[in-house]
């Protein structure tokens, strides 16, 4: 700014003596200004410090009046005055420099976010799992397969040894220092977020004192990649004043980081002839060339880098950077997953509910260990919490959110690139599929050349790769980012048409989906999210969102195939034999009409049902959902046994309200652990004449809700509540219900 670039030139004119400013001001107006226009000596001749400074920003303009301050100081031999000159503006121009990036970089703005709406960097980031070690083949497996609870585990064992981002350029134990460092990531896992909170960190004094100014570069922005430009007009575009004090940034080249963020988006090669490249800063040649110059360190070798990329482009990089250190994003750990809920709601009540949500749903927890699950997860629950119902009417099927998820990825593509996704994802989903029935979660090279995937620029965003040692050479293998995307994408292949490709599949699996279900039933786990999600793509909905994002039909042919195998499943070969009526067994039927969240198909497929018999589970928060959402669309339920059941509750005071319908209930009833099922029972409308609930750790706070029932099922006439601990006021409340009228109750027990 003028006034600053004012103040710096009066403080350079009043520190010259007498003798000095007279032959400054004669050097003004006879000089050779390097092309600029002297200033008439008649106006200078009486002009005191005040004056000529106005006189030369009249003139020339603020950055300009410096430039040419600084020549005339040279001119005249006043060497010191003009490196002092250029310290306090190169100073004062990284004060500014910094407060500029404070500003661009301080807010982000949401993938949904409306026109204004930004979001504080600070406020939103969670620390990430950021690891420097490589890990092998098993270790990888080990993760990719892991659920849960193990998941966590395999998390905190990596949180344990995780580095800070301020530690990147830090001297390794054998006190050598890097330069350059890639910071690797699958899609959607954090590494803009983290490039973007580095400088901010920077200009906040945080992070890399070291560096007088971190550059960022962002990869994906066209303007970079068509026209010349030297670096230092890359620098330029990176500063806010149109003037930035060039040959003093790059007189210290060791001093600047240069953040290159998203590498894999860079679309020209690398394979140039060392005679192509640059070694000046000031040499405008094609971006490719100079940032080609940059990376191969013949260009400003002294200076930093930390270059942002996908797995998928380390081969590519690695023949235009020699890497000094690795590390790799590996995504939220259990606590950040927690830390993160409570940044995005700012709510606590509905942050602590929406977690506890989450947390109960072991597929969906372990997948938002992704930040970007974790934000689509979390906005989507924050637009149910706005709503009547609460988080009990969300969208909340595990197949909803990776539904969402990949839409997410999808939309990151060009047009050109997405008219040729169909075609992708199908051979994505006979990989997919092979890969669940070989019990395989890591693929060579060559197996994933043979399903014809090498479209560069869309595979990334589904595929990971790693590089593993093998004997003297590395090998490339891929993986999903999760087993169960794998799962996902095996499911899809089940259901999406042809659509008439020219193109063979070398070994693809049967699309006989009999057989996956004969599998799943002699190996229960390893086929069952897999079963899951196709019940999950069933729901109409889903599929219209699916085909849309994706380009794809998908017909739910096999909709009759499931509804049989689902019947047959629960039936033992006595019943069957017997034509004894059948009951519910497995809490997975429930999962699985859980996901296709369809109430018709529900009830059709519960209807040669007449039980539930669910013995000795802990049936956390999701389960409770999913089992009370089949009670509430069963038909001819006449028994409901769910004795040695322990009904888990991790939720405390109020955040309760957040999981059930909004209704006028008394405050013990939202805190009963059996209120989902109770009223599910209530609105259920079915001819249940048997409840056994023995055994259940049921206490006083469990009877108002079961009171309720009492009434509202006057088809009840068996209840079996023995080994709970009720007590006296528990078994008050109960006769409450005992004494309605509508109440046909005969035996207690």
């Amino acid at each position: 700014p003028q006034g600053t670039a004012g103040e710096l030139l009066l403080r350079a004119l009043e520190d010259l003596s007498e003798l000095d400013f007279k032959k400054f001001r004669d050097a003004l107006a006879h000089g050779d200004l390097q092309g600029r226009c002297c200033i008439p000596w008649g106006r200078l001749e009486k002009a005191d410090w005040m004056d000529t400074k106005n006189l030369m920003l009249d003139f020339y303009g603020g950055e300009a009046a410096l430039d040419v301050a600084i020549a005339v100081f040279e001119r005249i031999q006043l060497r010191n005055a003009a490196a002092l000159l250029r310290e306090s503006r190169e100073k004062d121009y990284r004060r500014n420099y910094k407060k500029a990036i404070r500003q661009a970089y301080s807010c982000i703005k949401d993938q949904n976010a409306r026109v204004g709406d930004n979001v504080s960097l600070n406020a939103r980031y969670s620390k990430l799992v950021i690891v420097n070690k490589h890990r092998d083949e098993e270790q990888r497996e080990h993760e990719i397969m892991a659920m849960g609870r193990r998941h966590a585990e395999i998390m905190k064992e990596q949180a344990s040894s995780s580095i800070a981002v301020g530690e990147l350029f830090k001297p390794g134990p054998d006190g050598w220092t890097p330069k350059v460092v890639v910071l690797l990531g699958a899609a959607g896992v954090g590494k803009t977020m983290t490039a973007r909170k580095i400088m901010l960190d920077w200009a906040s004094d945080k992070v890399f004192a070291e560096f007088d100014y971190v550059f960022y570069i962002h990869c994906r922005e066209g303007n970079l990649l068509t026209s010349q430009a030297s670096i230092a007009d890359l620098i330029t575009q990176c500063c806010p004043s149109s003037s930035p004090p060039l040959t003093e940034m790059l007189g210290q080249p060791e001093r600047l980081l240069f953040v290159i963020d998203g590498f894999d988006e860079l679309r020209f090669s690398f394979d140039r002839p060392q005679s192509e490249l640059c070694s000046q800063a000031w040499e405008k040649r094609p971006v490719e060339i100079t940032l080609s110059s940059l990376f191969r360190r013949r260009l400003l070798p002294e200076s930093s880098l930390l270059v942002t990329t996908r797995p998928a482009a380390l081969q590519k990089l690695g023949k235009c950077l020699e890497c000094e250190r690795y590390a790799e994003i590996l995504g939220f750990s259990e606590a950040e997953r927690k830390e993160y809920f409570h940044r995005f709601f700012e709510n606590a009540e509905q942050a602590a509910a929406a977690f506890q949500f989450v947390r109960g749903n072991e597929t969906l927890f372990t997948m938002c260990l992704v930040p970007v699950v974790c934000w689509i997860v979390c906005t989507v629950m924050k637009q149910q919490l706005g709503r009547t119902g609460g988080l009990a009417q969300s969208p909340k099927t595990t197949t909803g959110i990776y539904i969402l998820y990949l839409s997410a990825l999808l939309r990151s593509l060009s047009g050109q690139l997405k008219r040729g996704m169909p075609g992708v994802l199908r051979r994505l989903c006979c990989l997919a599929a092979d890969g669940i029935w070989k019990q395989k979660v890591l693929f060579e090279e060559k197996e994933v050349q043979g399903y014809a995937l090498d479209q560069r620029e869309a595979l990334p965003l589904l595929l990971n790769e790693h590089l593993f040692q093998k004997d003297i050479s590395c090998v490339s293998t891929y993986s999903f980012i999760h087993l169960s995307f794998q799962e996902f994408f095996a499911a899809l292949f089940y259901l999406l048409e042809d659509e008439g490709e020219a193109w063979e599949p070398p070994a693809s699996p049967t699309r006989d989906v009999k057989e996956l279900l004969d599998s799943y039933d002699n190996s229960r786990n390893y086929f069952m999210l897999t079963v899951r999600f196709l019940f999950g793509l069933l729901n109409k909905e889903r599929r219209r969102e699916l085909e849309e994002e994706m380009g794809c039909k998908i017909a739910p042919r096999i909709t009759q195939e499931l509804l049989a195998w689902l019947r047959n499943s629960q039936k033992t070969a006595l019943a069957l034999l017997t034509q004894e009526t059948a009951v519910i067994r497995e809490l997975e039927v429930c999962h699985c009409l859980y996901e296709l969240q369809d109430e018709h198909f529900v009830a059709a497929a519960l209807d040669p049902f007449t039980g539930v018999y669910l013995r000795g589970l802990n049936l956390n928060r999701f389960d409770q959902m999913v089992l009370s959402f089949s009670i509430k669309n069963f038909p001819k339920l006449e028994s409901l046994d769910l004795g040695h059941c322990s009904f888990l509750s991790r939720t405390r005071n109020r955040m309760h309200l957040f999981f059930v319908f909004r209704e006028k209930q008394q405050e013990e009833g939202q805190q009963s652990p059996i209120h989902l099922l109770c009223q599910a029972l209530e609105k259920s409308g079915c001819k249940l004449t048997t409840l056994r609930l023995w055994r259940c750790c049921l206490t006083e706070v469990s009877c108002g809700a079961l009171a309720a029932v009492l009434p509202a099922s006057p088809s009840l006439t068996e209840l079996h509540l023995g080994d709970n601990e009720l007590g006296d006021g528990g078994v008050r409340r109960l006769s409450e219900g005992l004494r309605d009228p509508a109440c046909r109750l005969q035996v207690l027990r």
